[in-house]
């Protein structure tokens, strides 16, 4: 067993919840991961309860990777929350692993892309991810006319373009 794969047995990650098959949460059929804690408490958030940093429960790594492997339908995964960049190191791996075997990963934050390329303890997981929606939801610029995304202030980027062009690239094919 790869030495990736033997640490997603020994690491945890605090979630509220799971959705298996979401198309809500990114393109395609997805496995949605919401982790549990968020620093923002936006008004009017879709997921309040979970926000508190104690709850939740703590699952092994190694289960979502077999539920996700299991399920031939599933092309991608995506981090909601919560805030899932609080558990950044866990992600990372999780996210390393995933990506290596074909599925793309997304990520919702709270924190700008600007702020999580500029922080250490966040950019491991940034390196990871294919796509970040970034910024806290506002209620009074929610839009039901818009992909993946709660509020216009929030953007859909191709991070691996951005790390390389040094600057947010938006992805495309999106409204």
């Amino acid at each position: 067993m790869d030495q990736d794969l033997k640490a997603l047995e020994n690491t945890t990650l605090k979630i509220a919840g799971v959705v298996t098959e979401s198309i809500v949460d990114g393109p395609g059929i997805r496995y949605t991961i919401f982790t549990q804690g968020c620093p923002f408490h936006c008004k009017g958030c879709h997921n309040p309860q979970s926000q508190p940093l104690k709850g939740g429960m703590d699952v092994k790594l190694k289960i979502f990777y077999d539920e996700i492997k299991q399920n031939p339908l599933v092309t991608g995964v995506t981090f909601s929350g919560g805030e899932p960049f609080i558990q950044a190191g866990a992600l990372s791996l999780l996210a390393k692993v995933l990506k290596r075997e074909g599925y793309s990963v997304w990520s919702y934050s709270g924190y700008t892309y600007d702020k999580l390329e500029r922080d250490d303890k966040f950019r491991s997981l940034l390196e990871q991810i294919d796509v970040l929606v970034d910024g806290p939801y506002v209620q009074s610029k929610h839009s039901m006319d818009i992909d993946f995304r709660g509020s216009t202030n929030q953007r859909i980027i191709d991070v691996p373009k951005s790390l390389a062009q040094d600057k947010v690239v938006l992805a495309e094919g999106f409204v």
